[in-house]
Formats: C-alpha cells, sequence, structure tokens
C-alpha cells in the first residue's frame, strides 16, 4: 500500500431495517463514486431499537441474514474493503446478542471478524434528567482482537466504547497497524467531552491513521448521537470531519506519511513496557 482513499460514513439509524439498510447502500456507493477504495460504516449502521433487546430481534446467525448478504454484495459490487460497522450476531446465550464488526473484500468475501470486547455503562443525572446506558444487559463480550490485511494496509478493528482502553490498540500493534477503525455510537455527552482527544490519542500513541465512522443526529428512539466522524493522521490531524447528519467523509492514507512520522519521532521503537 503506498496510498489509498478511505471514506467514514456517518449514518442517523432508525428502527426500520430495510430503511436502514437501504441508507447504508446509498451512502457506500456515494463513498465509491468519489474514489473511496476503502470505506467504513458506523456502529449499528444497520438498526437503533427503541429498547436495548430490540436487537435481539434482528440477530443473525454467523454468514447468513440479509445484513451480512448487503455488506457483501456491496463490498462486491463497488469493488471496495467494507467495514460493515456492526450487526448483532446470535450467540450461546438467547438473551443476549455479540456486538460484531464483519469486514469484506473487494470480492465480497468475508476478511474479518471483530466482536466488541468493551461493553459501555454510563450513568448520570443533570438538570432533572438521567441518562442511564447498561450494554452488557443485551450484549455478550467478545474476547479476541482482530486486525487484518487490506492490499498492504494492516487495519485493526475496534468498536465505540473500546476508543477509552488504550491496551487493546497495543494488543493490535504486533505489528503496528496503519489505519485503526472505529466505528462508533458516541452519545451526545460522552462525545462532546471526550471523542476527538480520544481519536487523536489514538492515532498519536499508535503513530498511525484512525478512521470513526459514526451515528450522528436525533434518532427515532430519542436518543441523540454526537457525530463528528473523522479520519485522522498520525500525527494527530483531524484530515476530515462531518458534524452531524448522514454523509461520506474522504482522505488519502499515504504510507509515505505514516513512514516519515515513525522516522521523525520513534516512540514505538522505545517502548520498553
Amino acid at each position: 500500500m503506498k496510498k489509498m482513499k478511505v471514506a467514514a460514513v456517518q449514518m442517523v439509524s432508525g428502527t426500520s431495517l430495510d430503511a436502514n439498510l437501504d441508507a447504508a447502500r446509498r451512502l457506500i456507493a456515494q463513498a465509491a463514486d468519489q474514489g473511496a477504495q476503502l470505506v467504513a460504516l458506523p456502529e449499528y449502521f444497520c438498526f437503533m431499537g427503541r429498547a436495548d433487546a430490540d436487537k435481539l430481534a434482528i440477530a443473525e446467525a454467523p454468514g447468513a441474514g440479509p445484513i451480512q448478504a448487503m455488506l457483501a454484495e456491496a463490498a462486491a459490487r463497488h469493488r471496495v474493503w467494507l467495514i460493515g460497522g456492526t450487526l448483532p450476531l446470535q450467540c450461546a446465550d438467547p438473551r443476549r446478542v455479540l456486538n460484531t464488526c464483519c469486514v469484506h473484500a473487494p470480492d465480497g468475501t468475508l476478511a474479518a471478524r471483530y466482536d466488541k470486547i468493551h461493553l459501555f455503562r454510563f450513568e448520570r443525572e443533570s438538570g432533572g434528567v438521567r441518562e442511564s446506558y447498561d450494554e452488557g444487559r443485551a450484549i455478550l463480550a467478545g474476547s479476541e482482537p482482530v486486525a487484518f490485511d487490506a492490499a498492504g494496509l494492516r487495519v485493526g478493528l475496534s468498536i465505540c466504547y473500546d476508543l477509552r482502553f488504550p491496551e487493546l490498540y497495543r494488543a493490535l500493534a504486533k505489528p503496528p497497524c496503519d489505519l485503526l477503525s472505529v466505528p462508533s455510537a458516541f452519545t451526545y455527552t460522552t462525545g462532546q467531552a471526550h471523542w476527538e482527544l480520544l481519536l487523536r490519542a489514538r492515532a498519536v500513541e499508535n503513530q498511525c491513521c484512525v478512521i470513526a465512522p459514526a451515528q450522528g443526529g436525533h434518532h427515532q428512539n430519542g436518543r441523540r448521537t454526537w457525530g463528528h466522524s473523522m479520519i485522522v493522521d498520525p500525527w494527530g490531524e483531524v484530515l476530515a470531519v462531518r458534524p452531524e447528519g448522514e454523509g461520506v467523509v474522504l482522505a488519502e492514507l499515504d504510507a509515505a506519511r505514516i513512514a516519515e512520522v515513525r522516522a521523525q519521532l520513534p516512540a514505538l521503537t522505545h517502548r520498553c513496557i
């Protein structure tokens, strides 16, 4: 890989699976038409239910179902590497699902699969309004870090709340990644405070690019997500960002720029712990 154009898709997914899949198809096509060779969708691109347990009704078996079929078909149709945000996959616990990122190669085949390891829990009351989230009620945590090769680009996979755990990205750095993917649905509250800070920190400390497609806006279920889908370079510079609303942000990744940063400040070789 010398240079690769990548795209982060921002969505405001609702409660209709079919409508969300149609929106994803349209935005993937838009990104490909603009020259993207790798396209990344946000967390829960396929469904934002009214209750945590709603996702159980659309959960798919590994390798089967309309969500996975759409991802494979879109990757093959547009000849792109497609990081498929997340979708609910069935697991051994009938009361929960896996929050899974499926990656498809330009021929449509499954190139990688990552199950979200860190599960978000947050409670806050402000101005008489209470926010409460606990992913563990409906999601079973994964356990294995996953990276894959996309035409010479080493890509490390993570999902949303994983962003707060730098040890995951260190585990992925064997060898170092060129790109870290962080499909997300950050709450407005936590996103406003920490989203850009954490993304830029992960890029700087790992001396690689970061692509962060996000949910961004007011959803049918009453949630508001932070958005600000962005692509960050290894020096921590934000190359592209979209504050709110559906759309696509694009940037060109340059292997020479990654090598330059690592040569000028060889922090990865200075690690001793």
